[in-house]
C-alpha cells in the first residue's frame, strides 16, 4: 500500500513517469493517494472489497491509460490470475509471467522442481494427501521438531512450528484456519526444522533476453512469528566460497522456470557454526520485489524499481560483472504494536512521526504526521535504512535513528528495535531465527527507571517549577510558596497506566517531589530548549519534551511516554469493565475456544481474533470459570466490545 506506493512513484517520478494511485475508502487521505499523478477509488476498507479487486484495478488502469500496473508487495503481486488479466487487457505487468509465479507460488510444487534442477532443498513432505493422519506420520517420519507450512504461503502466515507429536494436531489446526484465510487455501506441506538456522536470500533479476542475474545475498534471520524485523546486506560471516555456492544455486533455480523481473530465492541456513557451502537449503521463491529491497540498493547502488520498470520496458539488465558490493546495509521495520504487551498492534493517529531525527537514514514510510493507522491492514509505520563502510557503523547509525525517532498516537517498537541493534550477540553476528525467541525478555522489558524519571520531569515541566523567575521579584518565583506551611505546588497526571500525584518544593538550591504516598525525594532538572536533563534518586536521564494537545510527551530511545490531565470517566470506565474480556481493536473472530461454565487457568485461550493481518489469542483474565460468550465465530466486534465474561466461582 503506502509505503511501497511511494516508492515505486518516486523511482517513477524522476524517469518521467506519470503514476495513479489506487486506494480503499480507509486509504483516502493517505500519503501515496496525496502524492501520485492521479487516485482512483477502489471500495471499502475490506482488501476483499478494494485492493484484491483485480478487476476494479484493472478497471482503474484503463480509465487513466496507464500503460503498467506495479503490484507492490503484497495483495495481488504474487496472484497469477492478476498478471494473466494484465496481459489480456494489454497492460503490463511489472513482475515475471503467470507460469513463473504458478511454479514458484506453491511451496510444494516449486521445492519438486528444486529438486529437478539440482537446487538442495529441505527434507520434508510435500505430497498431495492432506489427511490429517498422513501428515502427523510424514512429521514422524521427518523427527520432530517440524514446521507446518501453508503451500500457498508467506511471511510466516500459516506456518507453525511443533516439538512433539501430541501439539501436531492443535497446530496443523491453526496453521490451515490462518492460511485459509490468508491465502484462501489450507493446503500444508511438513519440513524439517533446522536447529540454529539462519535465513538468508539472493536477491535475483530475469530479463525478457534470457539474462539472469544476482545481486548478492540479504540476512533476514531477525524474525518475530516468522516475519522478517530487522535486515541486513550482505550477510554476516559469509565467504567468498559459500556466496558463490548460493548466488548459483539462486540463479539456477531462476533460470528453471525462465523467470523474468524481480524476484528472491530464499535459503534456510544451518547457523550452528561458520557458514559452508553444502549447509543451506532452498526454502522458497518470492515472485515480485521484497520489503527489504533498499540493503539490496544501499549496497549495490541500484535501483531496483527502476530496473523493473526497464525489464518491463524490454531492456537488457546490466552484466554480472558490472554489479558490486559496496560496505554494509541493516534495515529494521518500524511497526504500530507495543512489544511489552505481546506485540499487539496498535491504532490511532499520529499526532507526532518524526522519524530518524538527524541520522543519516534512509526513510520509506506510507505515512506522515496526522495520518490515522487503522486497523485493517499490516501494521508496518516504516522502513529505516541505514549504510556504512562497516557493519558496525551501519548498526550504530540505525539504533541512533531509532532511539532519536519520535512517535506519539500509537505505540512502536523502535525502542525493541534499538535494543536488539545493540545487543551483542547481534552485533557479534552469533545470531539465529531465534534471537528475538531467547533475547525477547531483555528486548521488551519496560525501563521503568526511566518511566519514573518521565514523569517527576513532566509534573515539574507543567507546573513551571523548573524554570527559572524571569525577574528578581520574589512574587514571579514558581516555588509553591503558602503562608504558615511548607512551600508545595501539587499536580494531578495519569500516563496511561494510572492517575498519579505529585508534590513539589523547593530545599533551598535543591528540588524534592513526592509522588502519591511515596516519601519524598530530592530531584535535579535543566531545561535546554526541548531537552529535560537530571536525575531522580540513583536514576539520571536525558528526554526530548514536547506539548502535544494536552499531553506532555517525553521522548527517550525510541519509547514515549506520555502525561495527560486525568480523565475520571476513563478510571470508571477501567472499575466498571471487571474482568470482562474485551476486544484490543476492531477485528473478526475466528475461533472460540472456550464453553461457558468452563473452569479456566489465568492465561488460557477464550477466543482467537484476527486483526491487522494478524491471529490474536485472547485470554482468560484471571483462574475461575467462563461466564458468557458474546461472540460466534465470523463475528466483526468493535474496539472495546465485551466478547467474554467471568462468572463467580459460586455461580
Amino acid at each position: 500500500r503506502g509505503e511501497i506506493a511511494r516508492r515505486v512513484m518516486r523511482t517513477a517520478h524522476r524517469l518521467g513517469v506519470a503514476t495513479v494511485a489506487v486506494y480503499s475508502d480507509a486509504d483516502a487521505n493517505a500519503a501515496h493517494v496525496r502524492e501520485a499523478g492521479e487516485a482512483v477509488r477502489l471500495g471499502p476498507a475490506a482488501a476483499a472489497e478494494s485492493y484484491l479487486r483485480a478487476d476494479k484495478i484493472l478497471e482503474a488502469a484503463k480509465s487513466t491509460g496507464a500503460d503498467a500496473i506495479h503490484p507492490g508487495y503484497g495483495f495481488l503481486s504474487e496472484n497469477a490470475q492478476f498478471a494473466e488479466a494484465c496481459a489480456g487487457a494489454g497492460i503490463a505487468f511489472i513482475g515475471p509471467d503467470a507460469a513463473a509465479i504458478r511454479a514458484m507460488g506453491l511451496k510444494d510444487e516449486s521445492k519438486r522442481l528444486m529438486e529437478e534442477a539440482g537446487v538442495p532443498v529441505t527434507p520434508g513432505y510435500h505430497g498431495a494427501d492432506q489427511d490429517e493422519a498422513t501428515l502427523k506420520a510424514a512429521a514422524k517420519d521427518i523427527g520432530y521438531p517440524v514446521l507446518i507450512k501453508a503451500v500457498a504461503g508467506g511471511g510466516g502466515k500459516g506456518m507453525r512450528k511443533v516439538e512433539k507429536a501430541s501439539d501436531f494436531a492443535a497446530a496443523l489446526t491453526s496453521a490451515r484456519r490462518e492460511a485459509k484465510n490468508a491465502f484462501g487455501d489450507d493446503r500444508v506441506l511438513i519440513e524439517k526444522f533446522i536447529s540454529g538456522p539462519r535465513h538468508i536470500e539472493v536477491q535475483v533479476f530475469g530479463d525478457t533476453h534470457g539474462n539472469v542475474i544476482h545481486l548478492f545475498e540479504r540476512d533476514c534471520s531477525l524474525q518475530r512469528r516468522h516475519q522478517k524485523v530487522i535486515e541486513e546486506a550482505p550477510a554476516p560471516g559469509m565467504t567468498e566460497e559459500v556466496r558463490a555456492a548460493m548466488t548459483k544455486a539462486a540463479v539456477t533455480a531462476a533460470k528453471a522456470v525462465n523467470y523474468v523481473n524481480a524476484g528472491t530465492i530464499e535459503f534456510i541456513v544451518d547457523g550452528s557454526g561458520a557458514l559452508r557451502p553444502d549447509g543451506f537449503w532452498f526454502m522458497e521463491m518470492n515472485t515480485r520485489l521484497q520489503v527489504e529491497h533498499p540493503v539490496t540498493e544501499m549496497v549495490t547502488g541500484l535501483d531496483l524499481v527502476e530496473l523493473q520498470l526497464r525489464v518491463a520496458a524490454g531492456e537488457k539488465l546490466p552484466n554480472q560483472s558490472d554489479i558490486k558490493l559496496s560496505g554494509h546495509a541493516v534495515e529494521a521495520r518500524l511497526y504500530a504494536e507495543d512489544p511489552a504487551n505481546g506485540f499487539l498492534p496498535s491504532i490511532g493517529s499520529l499526532k507526532s512521526f518524526d522519524i530518524g531525527g538527524n541520522a543519516p537514514v534512509r526513510i520509506d514510510s506510507g505515512f506522515e504526521t496526522q495520518d490515522a493507522v487503522s486497523p485493517h491492514y499490516d501494521p508496518m509505520l516504516a522502513k529505516i535504512i541505514a549504510h556504512a563502510p562497516e557493519r558496525a557503523e551501519a548498526i550504530e547509525t540505525l539504533a541512533d535513528a531509532l532511539k532519536q525517532s519520535e512517535v506519539y498516537g500509537v505505540s512502536t517498537n523502535a525502542a525493541f528495535l534499538a535494543r536488539a541493534l545493540e545487543n551483542d550477540r547481534f552485533r557479534a553476528g552469533g545470531f539465529d531465527t531465534g534471537f528475538i525467541d531467547t533475547e525477547l525478555d531483555a528486548l521488551t522489558a519496560p525501563d521503568e527507571e526511566a518511566r519514573a524519571l518521565a514523569r517527576i520531569f513532566a509534573g515539574a515541566a507543567a507546573l513551571g517549577f523548573a524554570e527559572p523567575a524571569l525577574s528578581p521579584d520574589p512574587w514571579d518565583l514558581r516555588d509553591g510558596f503558602r503562608v504558615n506551611a511548607p512551600p508545595s505546588l501539587q499536580i494531578a497526571l495519569a500516563d496511561g497506566e494510572d492517575d498519579f500525584q505529585g508534590g513539589y518544593r523547593r530545599d533551598g538550591a535543591h528540588m524534592r517531589a513526592r509522588l502519591n504516598d511515596a516519601e519524598e525525594t530530592g530531584f535535579e532538572m535543566e531545561l535546554f530548549g526541548d531537552r529535560v536533563s537530571g536525575a531522580f534518586g540513583e536514576t539520571s536521564a536525558t528526554f526530548t519534551l514536547r506539548m502535544i494537545d494536552d499531553a506532555i510527551v517525553m521522548f527517550r530511545n525510541g519509547a514515549a511516554y506520555a502525561f495527560t490531565p486525568p480523565h475520571p470517566e476513563a478510571a470508571a470506565e477501567a472499575l466498571e469493565a471487571g474482568d470482562d474480556v474485551k476486544a484490543p481493536m476492531p477485528g473478526k473472530v475466528i475461533a472460540v475456544e472456550a464453553k461457558p461454565g468452563a473452569k479456566v487457568s489465568r492465561g488460557d485461550t477464550l477466543l482467537v481474533l484476527e486483526a491487522m493481518k494478524m491471529e490474536h489469542a485472547l485470554g482468560a483474565p484471571r483462574d475461575g470459570k467462563v461466564g458468557e460468550i458474546l461472540v460466534k465465530t465470523g463475528a466483526q466486534v468493535g474496539q472495546g466490545d465485551v466478547l467474554v465474561t467471568m462468572a463467580d466461582e459460586a455461580d
